[in-house]
């Protein structure tokens, strides 16, 4: 008996463990905070089965103003509580999505230094920069006090340096540094040099992802603009986003991803870019685009299944293509990789093999609803790839209206 007893126990114990370690899985699959449209109850399409524990939980939502917030605590099945969270009330948001290509030009914030080359000089081989501590992806942003905002400018200021040591100030990981270089004469040209490359500006295309109409802003890319040499992104000086046309595409391959390929069509700028940030980029819009007016869908609403992209692969016309979204995140800390995405449109996956640069931006609906954009590739799987969720894209394009408003 006393044996049968202790086996009971053990297992009793067992039990409870696994019961605590499920519940502490699904506290940490759960953020802080949620979006609820004005009206509605918080649920989750993703975890169906985790509800509100409180009945009073439904009559909040209803209570509660577009811009104010309530307390409810997550349960599964009404039963046990899980966790409680803040739910942000907010208005239901329409914008009009788009698809279509468009081209980027854009000149950063100071000069970014994107390689090293040593320097012959008359006692050897020498590297100014490294010796500095540069490293690459710093961005130099003032050479004695003289503001650099191009390469000119960096230029100018090593030749008038004329040998003497120079103090830079620069930015790395958003932080500001000083370092004193001491420029070295070229035995070749005489000239004066620093022993890196820089660049101050990038051009490239992308997919528009949507207007919205209320505020004049539009979004795109759902991933920063970076440098290709170093894969920082680049602080904004200026920009604008012009149209493009797609005259072509490279396919994506395992190991080998794809590429859109487009030349600018020399037509006026469709507008200014305000924002080049972590979830994409954003600015004004100069003129109406068209498109086709849909629902924003919050995170929580979006759920494993079948959806379709709108992207465009010949000339300047979208067209929706199948695909199924396999996993969503909503504590995914990368900001534009909430979703995996696979294509399963016989049609694209037979022109592109899937996903491939300049794809960026591209829409994902389901019921007829923006849920995200497409952001990256798998370089393993082009038929896969990372999507960002339209609610993160849209706060993204507040920020940009109310920098617009400022």
């Amino acid at each position: 008996m006393l044996t049968f007893l202790r086996r009971c126990l053990t297992l009793a114990a067992g039990a409870a463990a696994l019961a605590l370690g499920c519940l502490t899985y699904l506290y940490t699959q759960l953020p802080d905070t949620f979006m609820v449209p004005q009206g509605q109850t918080l649920s989750l399409a993703q975890m169906p089965w985790i509800v509100p524990l409180e009945p009073k939980g439904a009559a909040a939502a209803q209570a509660v103003p577009a811009g104010g917030s309530y307390n409810v605590t997550l349960s599964v099945l009404g039963g046990i509580p899980v966790k409680t969270v803040r739910a942000v009330v907010v208005d239901r948001r329409a914008v009009t999505v788009c698809g279509t290509p468009f081209g980027i030009k854009m000149f950063s914030d100071g000069a970014m230094v994107v390689a090293f080359t040593d320097i012959r000089t008359t006692g050897g081989m020498a590297n100014p920069a490294k010796a500095a501590g540069l490293k690459m992806g710093d961005v130099i942003v003032s050479i004695d006090g003289q503001k650099t905002v191009d390469n000119d400018d960096v230029s100018a200021a090593i030749q008038a340096s004329e040998g003497r040591s120079v103090q830079l100030v620069y930015t790395r990981d958003g932080a500001q540094h000083t370092a004193a270089l001491q420029p070295v004469q070229d035995a070749d040209t005489g000239s004066w040099r620093a022993g890196m490359w820089v660049r101050d500006s990038s051009a490239g295309i992308g997919t528009l992802t949507f207007v919205d109409n209320s505020t004049g802003i539009y979004g795109g890319l759902g991933h920063s603009i970076s440098d290709a040499d170093t894969g920082q992104s680049i602080t904004l000086l200026s920009g604008e986003v012009a149209p493009v046309t797609i005259t072509g595409y490279a396919a994506g391959a395992a190991g080998a991803p794809g590429e859109l390929k487009g030349r600018f069509t020399g037509e006026p700028a469709m507008g200014d870019i305000l924002i080049n940030g972590a979830t994409g980029v954003y600015g004004t819009i100069r003129r109406v685009l068209d498109g086709q007016d849909m629902v924003v869908t919050q995170a929580q609403e979006v759920y494993e299944g079948p959806a379709r992209i709108l992207t465009t692969i010949d000339g300047q016309e979208p067209a929706w293509y199948d695909a199924v979204i396999e996993r969503v995140s909503l504590t995914e800390e990368d900001p534009n990789r909430n979703m995996v995405l696979r294509i399963t449109d016989p049609t694209l996956l037979a022109a592109t093999g899937g996903i491939v640069q300049g794809m960026s931006g591209s829409p994902i609906v389901q019921n007829d609803r923006l849920v995200g954009a497409v952001t990256h590739v798998l370089v393993n799987d082009p038929t896969r790839g990372f999507g960002i969720f339209a609610e993160n894209m849209l706060a993204s394009a507040d920020a940009a209206a109310a920098r617009k408003a400022a």
